[in-house]
């Protein structure tokens, strides 16, 4: 069932949404500074290509450095990304058919609200 959902979602917006969050992610990555907040963008792009069968959670490992650079993250306005992930989640769960997908967004959401700090792990 993964499968079939990760093709809709390609199809449907998926892989374009996934190219764009790479095409940022290595835009961010030309200064040094950059660095850590493109790989981020990255990850972002690589759970967008294929968010069925993985989920979010936050890694044990992280310190006062990741809330550090979370705060950051939100302070620089990437937590729009959020907001228009979290808007498309409630949107197709006004649906029945729409509601895996909107799962999906929210997973995004909570992942390009507070990136630093969280992992994804396969189910």
């Amino acid at each position: 069932m993964n499968f079939i959902g990760n093709i809709v979602w390609l199809v449907f917006g998926g892989l374009l949404t996934s190219l764009l969050y790479l095409l940022g992610g290595l835009v961010m990555c030309i200064t040094i500074i950059g660095i850590p907040f493109g790989v981020k963008i990255m990850k972002l792009g690589l759970l967008a290509f294929w968010p069925f069968g993985r989920d979010v959670e936050m890694d044990p490992a992280s310190g006062c450095l990741s809330a550090a650079f979370n705060v950051l993250w939100i302070v620089l306005g990437w937590w729009e990304i959020a907001l228009v992930h979290a808007v498309f989640g409630v949107i197709l769960c006004i649906t029945i058919v729409g509601i895996p997908f909107g799962r999906q967004h929210f997973k995004l959401a909570r992942l390009s609200l507070f990136p630093f700090g969280c992992r994804i792990v396969s189910k």
